[in-house]
């Protein structure tokens, strides 16, 4: 009889260059700890818990009973497609054309593709940090140097444009900016955005603008880098249905940029994924087209609730936390708890049973913060702060 040998399996280097996103992990062990008996108050994971809209979900299955269940175009289906480019010349107040839209499963292939498409070996991309993971992860996967621009809470989380401009080199490629931002729920003003175009000037530098929250946005209005004039050719816009339509799981997203760099990005989606599910896209154009109330009523609460558990955390010995703009989290500064930030949310998992995320699962300058997600109910906030308080009255 043949023997099974177990062979030593080979990955590529570039593997060991390969990030993850921790709110995933700590959801997994938050789990593991429920089926122990342990109750949970999941805070972790950056998912609306509304359930997706009526409307949106009856047009996606009256999509899959008319047979939308076969390959589509690799850049999406071209009334979709079309939809965004009248949404976004709409909102962004420049015109876009349906050439210039690429829908993928969610938002992260913007990220990745983007990256693949125009970021060689030693190139470097600035982006935020503290920031989504993904940015950094994708940058050093493809073997860029990855720049962080340190976003801090003595400037409201923004980006200190003088800062930016010293970091920027003639090996720049790419700048990464988020707004609203996760994880801070920092967002960039007008100002902010003028300024930052300035500091680019006529440098031939693209600029990825990560703007999945732009209608969860509680003060002022939400301006897009690419409404600057000149900048619409260097912007690419990464945007989506998960957050503002609570459709995580449908996963869709699109990135709309020029259209030379649209054909590049639509050749990733044909060598990775094809296409996106046809049956999800008809759904998305009801999202866009239909009934915005539920967009609205999403928005009103995920505010009550952040001003609830912002209020609460600034009540919390060695817990203070500015009022975040704009998405669904709250960044408390945590540092006068004596406790590093990876420590502190493991207690809080472990003994207080309110799952968070530390500020180091989003780079180096997230050490001092924890990241808490008030996509839950007012109830189940307030027992979470219940809970904190208690265990910081014991701990601290």
């Amino acid at each position: 009889m043949p023997t099974t040998t177990q062979l030593e399996l080979r990955l590529a280097s570039r593997m060991s260059r390969l990030g993850t996103e921790t709110a995933f992990e700590v959801l997994n062990r938050a789990r593991q700890l429920e089926k122990q008996g342990k109750e949970i108050i999941h805070l972790e994971i950056g998912e609306p818990d509304f359930d997706t809209p009526a409307n949106v979900v009856e047009a996606g299955v009256d999509a899959l009973h008319k047979g939308w269940t076969h390959y589509g175009p690799a850049a999406g289906l071209p009334d979709l497609r079309q939809t965004i480019a009248d949404y976004v010349s709409r909102t962004r107040n420049v015109p876009v054309s349906s050439e210039e839209v690429v829908v993928v499963p969610g938002g992260k292939p913007i990220i990745f593709f983007t990256m693949l498409a125009l970021v060689d070996e030693e190139d470097e991309v600035i982006y935020p940090n503290p920031g989504f993971p993904i940015y950094e992860s994708m940058i050093n996967y493809v073997g860029g140097r990855a720049i962080p621009i340190p976003l801090r809470e003595a400037r409201d989380f923004s980006v200190d444009v003088k800062e930016l401009a010293s970091l920027i080199t003639d090996r720049t490629r790419l700048i990464i900016l988020n707004s609203p931002h996760n994880p801070t729920g920092g967002v960039l003003t007008k100002r902010d955005i003028l300024e930052i175009a300035e500091a680019i000037g006529d440098r031939n530098i693209l600029i990825l603008s990560d703007e999945i929250y732009s209608r969860l946005i509680y003060e002022g209005d939400h301006f897009s880098i690419m409404s600057v004039p000149g900048f619409k050719e260097r912007t690419i816009l990464l945007d989506g249905f998960s957050k503002t339509y609570a459709m995580t799981g449908w996963r869709l997203g699109y990135g709309v940029m020029r259209p030379d760099l649209a054909t590049h990005i639509a050749r990733l989606m044909t060598n990775s994924n094809s296409c996106t599910a046809s049956f999800t896209q008809v759904a998305g154009i009801e999202a866009l087209r239909g009934d915005q109330s539920s967009v609205h009523k999403m928005n009103t609460e995920f505010k009550r609730r952040r001003d609830v558990f912002v209020a609460g955390l600034n009540k919390i010995k060695g817990f203070s936390c500015r009022v975040p703009k704009g998405a669904f989290y709250a960044f408390p500064n945590i540092t006068k708890t004596g406790w590093p930030s990876k420590k502190l949310a493991d207690a809080l998992l472990e003994q207080a049973g309110v799952a968070c995320l530390s500020g180091t699962a989003f780079g180096e300058y997230g050490e001092g913060y924890l990241r808490f997600s008030v996509a839950n109910s007012l109830e189940n906030l307030s027992n979470a702060l219940a809970r904190i308080e208690d265990w910081a009255g014991k701990n601290l």
